[in-house]
């Protein structure tokens, strides 16, 4: 094999290649890929199927001068090896590592942050209209998937965009069918010849000399379109405003290549419709993307290897099994996904209760009111979804579920730190934006089986109940069988002790014991964020010197401003201490590690104690 990779440290050595050496370089690019992921962990699948598509866009446009805008951005690690981060790449997603996702402080070449899908085509549109305002000659482009094309702010763009003279390519990654090679052989020809400039120009002077003969001019418009209906889904985006070219074979370079060298020749917004398969080039990966997607560390010459080692139940299994649970008591019980089917938890509810599931797509706005719909009919909806990702569907949250007093349970997975995907999708801002709505409540489980039981007690609430939990396993706690639930809005003391109360929210109650034990502390599990147990808050208030309250998510507006907040009603004066994240987005890296940089692990917490209160701490 050449050694053609290790040449390219910029997108400028990539553009002095001849065509006949990016085959060789595709090929070299896309197992340095798979070895160096394998060492790492991270998004596989999605970017062994991105490897031409990322080579053609920087051999043909001027990068980092022309924009390229990645959708989501779990796709970017071959562009990453290619500007200049090829020999960073043993430090994907690790702490003060690469980060998976386009980074504009990381590198000149990511033109925009993404993580959250959806976004790229209003950010390409800003930029090309950014450019043109400026007097600049630069492209804009951004590559779109299609789960991503679900959502509705993608529309919104194209609607806008359709409507500009903007120098706009959308490029759409379509990896969810296949072209078989007799189809890809003619859409190549097709999509050549309808990019060139000969077919633009021909199409435009044959619109000005038929303007004059109304109905031939219909009539041509009309078997233009049915044509090109033949062979292409051209009508939907054309009527956007865009000039339509494909589908072509993503993978194949002598297609890819020539039909982008005419779209830049191209004035206005441009569609471009690639089909490309996930897992390319690995055959475990192609035969099981979704298994490949986000493997941990493994053995490329073996694949991924069931543990042998039993694993602890994550709280994502413990809300798996409730849901099944619960929805073979109730028959009006739904669930509902933004497509995160595997990462929520809803493998087993989708085979055990098809007619219940709804994967509605990347979709968390039309997610909320869906559900709202529902539950208007007496349905009960369990909205299973990442903390993160119901930041986008806020304004339905407010005006649709809650302003309507509706009920229905929202699972907030990934709640707190997520660790090697970053601050775009930790759950750390969920308190606050959800503690000032109302008739919105939020629990807060400290464990695995007090989440199922919280779980329970929110399904049975008549308005909108969030139960948030983390990523990953617990402490390891027995989880019941039964339907249990637990008060509503109640806390509990965990330890009777002296001098000062730690008021834990969620998982950390458990490094807050292990203070509360070495220092004759009381611990309370508050469980509740909203409402507060304010019952329990005065009488531990009352008794003790001085409270610590201590959660896993942002400090400004949180659960300890909400402890304040009470104190304050009640008229109560003691000192406090919160402790949480500050008013900070919070890096990548290993969990463990990241809690403990915080000051959130049972070390941190003790000497954030010992340092506010001195006196009240003795040995």
């Amino acid at each position: 094999m050449s050694n053609l990779l290790h040449t390219i440290n910029s997108p400028a050595d990539l553009r002095a290649l001849s065509r006949q050496q990016l085959k060789p370089l595709a090929d070299e690019l896309r197992e340095y890929l798979l070895h160096s992921v394998a060492q790492t962990g991270g998004h596989l699948s999605s970017n062994l199927g991105t490897v031409e598509l990322t080579v053609a866009l920087h051999y043909v446009f001027n990068t980092p001068h022309d924009r390229v805008v990645w959708d989501v951005g779990h796709q970017t690690y071959p562009h990453k090896i290619l500007t200049g981060r090829r020999e960073q790449m043993s430090s994907l997603r690790q702490r003060h590592g690469l980060s998976g996702f386009p980074r504009r402080s990381e590198s000149e070449f990511d033109n925009f942050g993404t993580a959250h899908s959806s976004t790229s085509i209003s950010a390409a549109l800003g930029m090309a209209m950014a450019a043109h305002q400026k007097g600049e000659s630069r492209h804009s482009i951004a590559v779109i998937g299609d789960g991503a094309m679900t959502a509705g702010m993608a529309f919104e763009a194209m609607n806008n965009a359709g409507v500009t003279d903007a120098r706009l390519l959308v490029i759409l990654n379509d990896n969810d069918m296949s072209i078989s090679p007799p189809v890809g052989a003619l859409n190549r020809y097709l999509a050549q010849l309808m990019s060139g400039r000969f077919y633009s120009t021909a199409k435009e002077v044959s619109k000005q000399v038929l303007k004059g003969a109304p109905p031939l001019f219909e009539l041509a418009k009309r078997f233009e379109e049915q044509a090109k209906g033949l062979v292409v889904p051209a009508t939907l985006f054309e009527k956007f405003g865009f000039n339509y070219i494909g589908p072509i074979d993503g993978h194949d370079l002598n297609s890819l290549i020539p039909t982008l060298q005419n779209l830049k020749n191209l004035e206005g917004p441009q569609f471009l419709h690639v089909v490309t398969k996930k897992g390319q080039g690995y055959e475990l990966a192609e035969a099981d993307p979704v298994a490949y997607h986000g493997p941990g560390k493994f053995d490329p010459a073996v694949g991924l290897v069931p543990a042998t080692s039993v694993a602890k139940t994550t709280f994502t299994q413990v809300f798996g099994q409730w849901l099944c649970d619960m929805a073979a008591q109730d028959p009006l019980l739904v669930g509902i996904t933004p497509a995160m089917r595997e990462g929520s938890g809803m493998v087993s509810f989708h085979k055990r209760f098809p007619d219940r599931y709804y994967d509605v797509g990347i979709a968390e706005q039309h997610a909320l009111t869906f559900a709202a719909g529902l539950a208007c009919e007496g349905v009960k909806p369990v909205v299973a979804i990442y903390s993160t990702f119901l930041q986008r569907a806020y304004d339905q949250l407010i005006h649709d579920v809650a302003l309507q007093k509706l009920p229905m349970v929202l699972a907030l997975d990934r709640a707190g730190i997520v660790g090697a995907d970053g601050a775009t999708h930790a759950g750390v801002f969920d308190i606050p934006y959800l503690r000032c709505v109302p008739h919105v409540s939020i629990a807060c489980p400290a464990d695995e089986n007090e989440c199922r039981q919280l779980l329970t007690t929110a399904y049975q609430q008549n308005h909108c109940v969030a139960v948030r939990y983390p990523r990953g396993a617990g402490v390891g706690v027995q989880v019941q069988t039964d339907l249990h639930a637990l008060p509503f809005g109640k806390g509990e003391i965990r330890k009777q002790g002296q001098r000062i109360a730690i008021l834990a929210f969620g998982t950390l109650l458990y490094p807050a014991l292990e203070v509360g034990e070495s220092l004759n502390f009381t611990v309370v599990n508050m469980r509740w964020a909203k409402p507060l147990d304010t019952e329990l808050l005065a009488q531990v208030a009352q008794s003790h010197d001085a409270l610590v309250t201590i959660e896993e998510g942002a400090l400004m507006g949180g659960a300890g401003s909400a402890v304040l907040e009470a104190l304050q009603v009640l008229d109560i004066q003691k000192p406090v201490l919160t402790l949480g994240i500050a008013d900070v987005f919070t890096e990548h890296g290993d969990p463990v590690k990241l809690l403990s940089e915080l000051g959130l692990d049972a070390t941190g917490i003790r000497a954030s104690i010992s340092k506010k209160f001195p006196q009240l701490v003795k040995n």
